[in-house]
This record gives C-alpha cells, sequence and structure tokens, in this order.
C-alpha cells in the first residue's frame, strides 16, 4: 500500500484568479486544530526528519515546490508537491522529510491535534522501534 495518498483540494477560480476553500471534514479529512506554514527555507536546508505518534496532516505548498519523503520503517516513498491544489496526507508513525525548496515555496501543514512536543518522535532509530512494536499502536 503506498504511504502516498494526495487530497484534492476543490479550486475554483476565473479571468480574476483562483480560489481554493479547505475545509474541515470536507475537503480536509479531520478537525483543524493547528495550521501553520514553512517558507524563507534556503538553499540546500532540509526539514522535517521526525515522526509523531498520532497526529494526521495534510502539507500543501501553496507557493513553490518542495520534495517530501515518507517512511514508515518498511517502505520510503517519495512525492513533489508543486501545486495548491493538492495536498499530502500524512498519518501517525509516519516519518518525514522535506527536501529541495523552491526559492519561492511556501509549505502550509494543517494539523489534527494542537502543538505538543511528547507527540513527536525525533529519533529514526526510536521510531523504528515503534513502527514495528504492535502493542504501541
Amino acid at each position: 500500500m503506498s504511504l502516498i495518498k494526495l487530497v484534492n483540494l476543490p479550486s475554483f477560480g476565473d479571468e480574476r484568479g483562483g480560489l481554493i476553500a479547505i475545509e474541515s471534514d470536507q475537503s480536509i479529512p479531520f478537525q483543524i486544530k493547528r495550521l501553520y506554514y514553512i517558507f524563507g527555507t534556503q538553499s540546500g536546508v532540509s526539514r522535517g526528519f521526525h515522526a509523531h505518534h498520532s497526529l494526521k496532516q495534510i502539507a500543501v505548498c501553496v507557493k513553490g515546490s518542495c520534495r517530501m519523503i515518507l517512511d514508515d520503517g518498511q517502505n520510503r516513498e517519495q512525492v513533489w508537491l508543486d501545486t495548491p491544489n493538492k495536498g499530502l496526507l500524512i498519518g501517525d508513525l509516519v516519518w518525514r522529510e522535506m527536501h529541495d525548496f523552491s526559492d519561492d515555496c511556501v509549505l502550509l501543514v494543517l494539523a489534527s491535534e494542537h502543538y505538543d512536543e511528547a507527540d513527536y518522535i525525533r529519533d529514526y532509530d526510536e521510531f523504528i522501534r515503534f513502527a514495528y512494536d504492535d502493542t504501541t499502536k
């Protein structure tokens, strides 16, 4: 089963420009409790390198592009985010990395929970232990 799950975001537009509506439990398959965006990432800098115990996210490049790598401990896949009407759904216990940000990249992330440092797994070896331990799921 592929780790790459893209969500189509409803896009409306005409000669005046485009509009994308993002709604909890509609275009986004969860209640949005937090959102943040990453911008101004310097050339050659990568971000992420963590997983979450219990958090769902949608990542959308609202401008520019970046390469996302997702890893569930068995499979490692990559996808380019480069359009504002596609979101990448990232589930629980998925290691994520963000690479190759374009100079103009703005990456919007919608999260199912509020920020909680205790939910982060920042060490890949620890992530692998959780990913293979059925008692933690």
